[in-house]
């Protein structure tokens, strides 16, 4: 068994480590190559069956995804494993913690307005 690799990007600074996790993350297939080894080690070939592109395609993949530090790579012989680095995605969610509560401030005053808008529209029922 050959040791696990941490990608560059995980050495490099915060900011440049979040905005490669962000490009990464971005292509629908980088996501499912994710899905699909959250589960546990799988090598290219296994990876590279899931998907009708070619075997460079799904090595391109691989690469940007251990670039911005989301796989892990582990030798075992001839063959290369890849599995998800979790902590990879703190940066992520980081970013989406910061932006998440203003989010849903601003969600919160628009169903306000709206609820206001709809009350005073309704006429007023004779009592």
């Amino acid at each position: 068994m050959g040791p696990v690799r941490p990608s560059s990007a995980a050495k490099g600074a915060p900011g440049a480590t979040t905005n490669a996790v962000l490009r990464a993350l971005a292509d629908p297939q980088r996501r499912q190559i994710l899905r699909l080894v959250r589960g546990g080690e799988l090598s290219a070939g296994q990876i590279a069956a899931h998907f009708d592109v070619t075997q460079q395609g799904v090595s391109h993949h691989l690469q940007v995804l251990q670039r911005a530090g989301l796989l892990q790579e582990r030798r075992a012989g001839t063959r290369r494993l890849y599995a998800l680095d979790p902590e990879a995605l703190d940066p992520v969610r980081t970013v989406l913690a910061d932006l998440w509560p203003d989010a849903l401030e601003r969600l919160k005053r628009v169903v306000e307005q709206g609820r206001s808008k709809k009350e005073s529209a309704r006429p007023h029922e004779a009592e």
